[in-house]
C-alpha cells in the first residue's frame, strides 16, 4: 500500500490536472495543512475567487477522505483531518455560521426523520452550541473530542504537554469563502475567527478566501492577528485556453450523426475557444465566465459551420466568412451580469451583427418573467416616461372620470413658443428619468386594479374599491420582486442602499420596444398611458 506522502503526491498531481495553472498553490496548501500550518491563512485572489474556492474545497475534501488508520505506526504522525468550507454570503447570521460549521466538520446531514436537527454534539445534557461565541468555542472542543474518540492524544494536566498513548491527532480546517462579506454581515466575528485556535484550544486552521486585500477587511483596532498571506495570480493565456478546451467532451460516439459536441469537432472547438478568449479577455479573466460564454454561444456558432460544410466528416479550420465575432461581446454583455441564462441564449441562432441584445431581451422578458414583475416593469417605464405632474390626469380614477380623462394617444395642441426658445427634447430621446418608489407603487396599483383584478380571487371582507390591491402592494413578495428586477438590472436603483432619508429612487432599465412587447403580452394599451406617445 502507498505511504502517506505518496498519496499526497498523487493528490497534488490530480488536483493540478483538474485546475491547470495552480500547481504552486496546490502544493503550498497541501504542505501547510498536513504539516505545521499557521493558525490563520489569508488567500487573496482578486481575479478568480470562485475557481480558487472550488480548488480549496476539492483539496480539503480529498484530504478529509484519507483514512489515517490505514498507515503503519512507523510512518510520520498522520492526522485525522476534518474540514468545512463556509460561504460568508449564505451564512449571514452568527447562528447560521455556527450550525453550518458544525454540520460540515462533523459530516452531519440534517434529516427529515430526525426533525432536521443540526449536529447535537456528544454531551450528557442538552447543550446548545449555536447561541453565542462562547458556546461555539465549547462546541469546537466537543466536536474535536467526538472526532478523536479513542484515537486522540491525551493532554497531561500537570506539565501541559501531550503524552502519546498510541493514538492519532485530529486537525480541523475551517475555510471561509467570500470573506470580505464578514465585514458587513458578521463584523463581530472577524477578530475571534482569526484567533480561533487560541480561543478554542483545539488544533484548527483558519483560511480566508477573499477578493479584497486583508487591509480592507481587518478591524481598525489591532486585535486581529496578522495572517499568513497567499496571493493567487490570474491564469495565463495558455492556462485559460487549456481550461476552456478541457470542458469539451471527447468520449462521444464517433460514428454518430454530427451534433454540437461530436468528438470530430474537438479541434475546431480549440480554435473557437481561442477566438472567445481573444474577444472577451479584455473584460474578464475568469475561466469560469469565459467557459460560460463559450458554452452558450457554441451551439449557434457550430450550426453555421455544419451548414456551411455539409457532408464533411472532419472539421479543422473555421470558415473566414462567419459573422460570429460581434456576438461574443453581445453574449458577454448579457451573460456576465446574468441578465439571461446560457440555455436561453444558446437557443437563439441569430448571430448577425445587426441583431442587438434588445430583440433578444424582448422575447426573454415577455415570456419568462412572472406576471407581477411584468406589471412592475410597465409601471416603472411609465414612471420614467411621464412627468410627475401628469400622473393625476393619466392614472387618476373616480366613479365618473372613466369617460372624461384625457388619453395619452390623443392629439394635443402644443403652446406657441418664441423663435429664440430652445426646442424641447422628447422624453423618449432624453432617456428614462428617475422616480421614487412610492410613485411607481401608485402606478402599479392602478394597473393591477384595472387589468388584473378579474384574475384574482378577492375575499368578501374587502368592500372598498382598491383595498385588496393596496394590501397586495404591501406584501413581502412585491418587495422581493422589485429587488429581483434591480438585481438583474431591468430596474436600476439610483439612490445608495445606505440612504435612509426619503424613499428609494429608481430608473427604468428597459427600452421602449421591450415595454411595448410587455404591454401587448399583458393586454395593456401602453400608448394610451404615455404622455408623449409620439
Amino acid at each position: 500500500m502507498a505511504s502517506y506522502h505518496e498519496q499526497l503526491d498523487h493528490l497534488t498531481r490530480e488536483i493540478s490536472d483538474n485546475f491547470p495553472g495552480n500547481d504552486l498553490l496546490t502544493s503550498q496548501l497541501i504542505t501547510l495543512i498536513t504539516t505545521c500550518p499557521p493558525t490563520f491563512t489569508y488567500l487573496h485572489d482578486p481575479h478568480t475567487p470562485r475557481a480558487t474556492a472550488s480548488l480549496v474545497n476539492t483539496l480539503i475534501t480529498s484530504l478529509s477522505a484519507i483514512d489515517a488508520k490505514s498507515f503503519t505506526p512507523e510512518d510520520d504522525v498522520v492526522p485525522i483531518i476534518a474540514s468545512a468550507q463556509v460561504n460568508a454570503i449564505a451564512c449571514f447570521s452568527p447562528r447560521l455560521f455556527y450550525d453550518t460549521t458544525f454540520n460540515r466538520l462533523a459530516k452531519w446531514r440534517p434529516r427529515w426523520e430526525d426533525g432536521c436537527e443540526n449536529w447535537p454534539g456528544r454531551t450528557a445534557v442538552d447543550v446548545r452550541y449555536n447561541d453565542s461565541l462562547d458556546g461555539f468555542l465549547h462546541g469546537l472542543r466537543a466536536l474535536a473530542a467526538q472526532l478523536c474518540g479513542d484515537e486522540t492524544k491525551v493532554q497531561s494536566p500537570r506539565k501541559g504537554r501531550e503524552r502519546s498513548s498510541g493514538r492519532k491527532a485530529v486537525k480541523l480546517v475551517l475555510v471561509v469563502e467570500r470573506a470580505e462579506r464578514l465585514k458587513e454581515s458578521l463584523p463581530e466575528l472577524v477578530v475571534p475567527l482569526t484567533r480561533l485556535a487560541e480561543l478554542s484550544r483545539v488544533d484548527i486552521q483558519m483560511i480566508f478566501i477573499s477578493q479584497s486585500p486583508w487591509d480592507d477587511i481587518k478591524p481598525p483596532i489591532g486585535a486581529a492577528i496578522d495572517p499568513f498571506h497567499l496571493s493567487v495570480y490570474p491564469p495565463s493565456r495558455e492556462e485559460t485556453l487549456q481550461i476552456l478546451t478541457s470542458r469539451f467532451p471527447t468520449d462521444g460516439d464517433v460514428a454518430a450523426a454530427p451534433h454540437p459536441y461530436h468528438p470530430a469537432l474537438a479541434q475546431l472547438y480549440a480554435q473557437y475557444a481561442t477566438a472567445v478568449y481573444s474577444t472577451c479577455s479584455p473584460f474578464t479573466h475568469d475561466p469560469h465566465e469565459l467557459t460560460y460564454v463559450a458554452a452558450a454561444q457554441w451551439p449557434s456558432f457550430i450550426a453555421l459551420v455544419l451548414e456551411a460544410q455539409k457532408g464533411a466528416t472532419e472539421f479543422h479550420v473555421i470558415p473566414e466568412d462567419l459573422p460570429f465575432l460581434p456576438s461574443f461581446t453581445a453574449a458577454l454583455e448579457v451573460l456576465l451580469p446574468r441578465r439571461m441564462h446560457a440555455g436561453a441564449w444558446s437557443q437563439m441562432s441569430d448571430l448577425d451583427e445587426g441583431s442587438g441584445v434588445d430583440a433578444k431581451s424582448v422575447e426573454i422578458v415577455a415570456r419568462s418573467l412572472p406576471t407581477l414583475q411584468k406589471y412592475i416593469l410597465l409601471s416603472a417605464f411609465l414612471a420614467s416616461s411621464n412627468p410627475p405632474r401628469t400622473d393625476m390626469r393619466m392614472f387618476g380614477r373616480s366613479r365618473d372620470i372613466q369617460s372624461k380623462r384625457r388619453r395619452g394617444g390623443s392629439t394635443r395642441k402644443t403652446p406657441q413658443r418664441s423663435a429664440s426658445a430652445p426646442a424641447k427634447v422628447p422624453q423618449r430621446l432624453a432617456g428614462p428619468s428617475t422616480f421614487p418608489l412610492d410613485r411607481m407603487n401608485a402606478i402599479l396599483a392602478t394597473l393591477l386594479e384595472e387589468h388584473d383584478l378579474e384574475t384574482r380571487a378577492v375575499g368578501p371582507e374587502f368592500i372598498q374599491p382598491g383595498e385588496y390591491t393596496e394590501i397586495e402592494l404591501m406584501r413581502v413578495h412585491t418587495s422581493s420582486a422589485i429587488s429581483e428586477l434591480a438585481a438583474t438590472h431591468l430596474l436600476l436603483r439610483v439612490s445608495p442602499p445606505e440612504r435612509l432619508d426619503g424613499p428609494p429612487m429608481y430608473k427604468c432599465g428597459i427600452s421602449f420596444d421591450v415595454a411595448l412587447a410587455l404591454g401587448r403580452d399583458m393586454g395593456i394599451p401602453l400608448l394610451d398611458l404615455i404622455w408623449e406617445a409620439a
